[in-house]
């Protein structure tokens, strides 16, 4: 038997496009525009801007994280924007970007990693961002807890017989 007696019925192989993503990409260029979405999108947990406060965020450390965000692609590829382009991004100079990534390297959300080059010396930090998700991740099953109980009192408060009802004068 040859090696091409061996090829997988391609009958049988299901591709690896997601159709939920494609689902995903299809409503977001519904809601924003073709145009828009091409730019790029990049996707964040909804728990980083609900529990904002929680996490004690200043909204220029949370547009920080945002744009590092965008630049983290790949669970194995930490992002690497220079200061300069952050600043750009944000509006503010590379020593004000410098000022908020020490808060958040502070705060334990972010680890700023020196790189180097061959005969080139220092070039743009990697930003390892593994101390947000960690913590995150730690207030997740809360977040979703209080979520649940407040759903619960909304709902109970609409059932008929649980209001209150009001005394009326003796």
């Amino acid at each position: 038997m040859s090696d091409t007696d061996h090829k997988p019925d391609s009958s049988k192989v299901v591709s690896l496009s997601s159709r939920k993503g494609e689902k995903a990409t299809k409503a977001s260029e519904r809601k924003w525009g073709k145009d828009v979405i091409d730019q790029g999108f990049c996707i964040v947990p909804s728990l980083i801007l609900r529990a904002q406060a929680r996490l004690k965020l200043n909204p220029t450390q949370l547009a920080v994280l945002m744009h590092l965000a965008d630049y983290w692609w790949d669970v194995d590829r930490k992002p690497f924007p220079s200061k300069k382009t952050l600043g750009e991004r944000l509006s503010l100079s590379p020593r004000q970007v410098q000022r908020h990534m020490a808060d958040l390297e502070e705060m334990g959300y972010v680890r700023r990693i020196e790189r180097t080059a061959a005969h080139k010396g220092k070039i743009s930090n990697e930003y390892d961002l593994s101390g947000l998700v960690k913590r995150l991740k730690e207030i997740a099953p809360e977040v979703r807890e209080l979520e649940q109980e407040f759903k619960e009192r909304r709902r109970a408060v609409t059932r008929p017989g649980l209001r209150s009802r009001k005394k009326t004068p003796a």
